[in-house]
């Protein structure tokens, strides 16, 4: 009974001001009057009063809600992600909540049909439901996928809706009346010249096909053939065998697939006020919640989330909504919706058109690189590059997943971490001697996406250090690279390095840090840093950083060290490192004056099998396949990286003989700067997921070594915005 009392105390003082909750519809305002009652029925007589000043604000649409609270004539609303993003970003509301689902604070976006014959890579032309303009699963994850794809051009000239309305014949997408009113030809809410009582095509109840129920409504009565929806709403159909669901893959599945069947996951509903009246609007959140949520002392008198009573679904609150969860001070709309949500709001246009629509970001991780990108954006007539510096490939990934930079060519390892970092290939560096440009487009004598040629990583030493061999190299000294790269540090753990020294760790780190003394592991630490050297001049940074303006770095770098500085200092007795450009190489480092005279005869190969053998038998003494490198980006940039980057081959090989070549490093110092210079053209693989590209054996072996290796990058790609609260 104290603790009851208590309660009521902190309700009232809470309660003081008053609360205006903005509603859509009339539905919506009698759920609204019947919670204000239902408070005022389950509190004592002397806070009666106080809470008896709740009061429902009936606006026209969730638009209307949002500039009313904004004008401080209402106080709180629940809208969709995609809203709660604009009415943060574009009108200075904050988001204090979000609803939380049976799965999570997310929701996924599934494209319904009542068509056999239809499938998600032929819906031009068609007639489209969607739940409502700028809406998660209605319209953001949707037209991303179909933009990925490439199944829908967007011409960048004109807002995106425009494209839209072109796309499908016909459409109903609640809210687009004043963006492109074409969107609204299906809709089948009231008309009138007067704002208050126009309801076609408003993001409200008495709209007949607002919302995800409302654009199921749209696809039963026929007025559409596909309705884009959220997975919640599929709850609500009985006669499941009439409705299908359309596949990323081409194909159809029962509607009790969207967990593998869908076009994307984002952040479910959020409520939203202003600033200075958040910790007000947070307090009575959590009071009628925990009276009439799902767990509440008062539910049998009002459920917060249900609105069968009242001849709709979603009112006020999504009806498959488990528990609100109140957000911090301190969250930003990033960390609520998430990075990747939010890169997919802007790259849709969801801010407007800006600089950044019409330019490609370059990823760029060395002063050398540096150059080398500017070079390449002054030698073509395509859309403008610009050159972002990044400190590593991680911070690539980084960068890329935060709308900081666009796209990056990454090698096998890191590959892998941005698949999992949601990030989606575009083209694939292409080794093979089969390339023929015809306009700008890459054509292959056979199928891509079954001749991506690999390289090899291979273990090489001084061929006049006769004492190394795989098996004898414990308290040896390493030069590997960089951290992640697959032939310095996804492939040599995995052979007997040391009969006396050898790991059996899972942890790539942990076997080199046993068996060698010492190396240069760029990216790395302790011990396995103390054989870098770091760089000078305008490249100056500290030792073992983890890009080329560390001289050990990368496969270049492995060389060098391997042969020791210019003054014949001989720092490792073993090198991991790629192939491909290995003899390339030594013929620089020969003639820049690094080690003169230099030869292919100085160097052995280390064999598995504890033999060496000359560089040219590389094919049968090698450690391990490598899959070629891929540009990656955000989904939703797939088109335009890729056709920036044909505009970029097109126009660079119509000049075979210019000074800039895209596929040559030399000119700046080094080696496989921004893509390797093995590469002979780009091949385009965004038709296939990054696993395909790395296929199962690196795949499976990458997802080993991650499994028991810390790793900040993914430590940071798996915040899951879905199930953190």
């Amino acid at each position: 009974m104290r603790g009851l009392l208590l309660f009521y105390m902190f309700v009232c003082c809470i309660m003081a001001k008053k609360m205006r909750w903005c509603t859509v519809s009339d539905p919506e305002q009698r759920k609204c009057a019947e919670l204000a009652k239902a408070l005022v029925a389950v509190l004592p007589p002397a806070v009666v009063a106080a809470f008896a000043r709740l009061s429902c604000i009936r606006a026209s649409s969730t638009s209307d809600c949002i500039e009313r609270i904004r004008a401080n004539r209402a106080d709180v609303v629940t809208l969709d992600a995609g809203e709660v993003y604009s009415a943060v970003k574009q009108f200075g509301l904050v988001a204090i909540a979000k609803e939380i689902y049976s799965d999570g604070g997310c929701i996924l976006s599934v494209a319904v049909v009542t068509n056999s014959s239809l499938d998600i890579r032929s819906l031009q032309g068609l007639r489209s439901c969607h739940s409502g303009i700028r809406w998660t699963a209605g319209w953001s994850l949707p037209l991303g996928f179909l933009l990925s794809r490439n199944y829908l051009s967007w011409s960048k000239e004109q807002p995106l809706s425009q494209d839209v309305s072109t796309f499908f014949s016909a459409s109903c997408v609640p809210g687009a009346a004043a963006m492109a009113p074409r969107l609204c030809a299906l809709c089948q809410g009231q008309k009138s010249y007067i704002r208050q009582k126009n309801y076609r095509c408003e993001t409200s109840h008495s709209e007949p096909f607002y919302n995800s129920q409302g654009a199921l409504r749209c696809l039963r009565r026929g007025a559409g053939d596909v309705a884009f929806v959220d997975n919640l709403a599929l709850e609500s159909i009985e006669e499941s065998d009439e409705f299908r669901l359309l596949c990323p893959d081409g194909t159809q599945a029962p509607l009790s697939h969207y967990r593998t069947c869908n076009l994307g996951r984002g952040p479910g509903g959020g409520i939203v006020t202003r600033s200075n009246f958040r910790k007000v609007a947070r307090k009575f959140l959590v009071t009628v919640q925990m009276l009439f949520g799902r767990r509440g002392r008062e539910r049998q008198r009002f459920q917060l989330f249900n609105s069968s009573a009242f001849g709709e679904n979603d009112l006020l609150f999504k009806d498959m909504t488990n528990k609100l969860f109140v957000l911090p001070d301190d969250m930003d709309v990033s960390q609520v919706l998430g990075l990747d949500y939010v890169a997919l709001l802007k790259g849709l246009g969801h801010e407007g058109s800006s600089l950044e629509d019409s330019v490609v970001r370059w990823c760029c991780i060395s002063h050398a690189e540096q150059k080398k990108c500017e070079q390449w954006a002054l030698s073509i007539k395509s859309d403008p590059l610009v050159c972002v510096r990044a400190v590593s490939m991680r911070d690539c990934i980084e960068k890329i997943k935060r709308d900081e930079v666009d796209a990056a060519s990454l090698d096998a390892t890191h590959s892998f971490i941005a698949g999992k970092c949601g990030l989606i290939p575009v083209v694939t560096e292409y080794y093979g001697s089969k390339c023929v440009l015809t306009g700008g487009l890459t054509h292959l004598e056979t199928d891509a996406s079954s001749v991506l040629p690999s390289v090899v990583g291979v273990a090489v030493a001084r061929r006049s250090n006769r004492n190394v061999f795989i098996g004898n190299l414990g308290g040896r000294r390493s030069c590997q690279g960089h951290m992640y790269s697959p032939a310095g540090w996804m492939l040599p753990y995995r052979h007997t390095l040391s009969l006396e020294h050898n790991s059996s760790s899972c942890d790539p780190n942990q076997v080199y840090n046993d068996v060698f003394w010492k190396g240069c592991l760029p990216g790395s630490q302790g011990n396995l840093c103390k054989v870098c050297m770091g760089g000078s001049g305008e490249a100056a940074t500290r030792r073992c950083a983890d890009n080329h303006n560390e001289r050990y770095y990368g496969n270049m770098g492995a060389l060098r060290c391997l042969v020791g500085d210019p003054s014949g200092k001989s720092y490792g007795d073993v090198a991991f490192l790629e192939q491909h450009n290995l003899q390339d190489n030594i013929l620089s480092l020969s003639s820049s004056g690094w080690a003169e005279g230099l030869t292919s005869s100085d160097f052995e190969l280390l064999c598995d099998d504890g033999r060496r053998a000359p560089l040219s038998e590389w094919e049968s003494c090698n450690l391990g396949v490598i899959p070629p490198n891929t540009v990656m980006t955000r989904p939703v940039l797939t088109a335009r990286v890729y056709d920036f980057l044909m505009k970029s081959q097109e126009t660079l090989s119509a000049k075979p003989n210019a000074e800039f070549q895209l596929f040559e490093s030399h000119p700046y110092g080094e080696s496989d700067l921004l893509f390797k210079d093995s590469t002979q053209c780009f091949v385009h693989t965004s038709h296939m997921d990054y696993r395909s590209i790395l296929g199962e054996e690196f795949y499976s072996h990458a997802e080993s070594v991650f499994n028991c290796t810390h790793s900040d990058i993914l430590e940071f790609c798996n915040q899951d915005v879905c199930s953190i609260f």
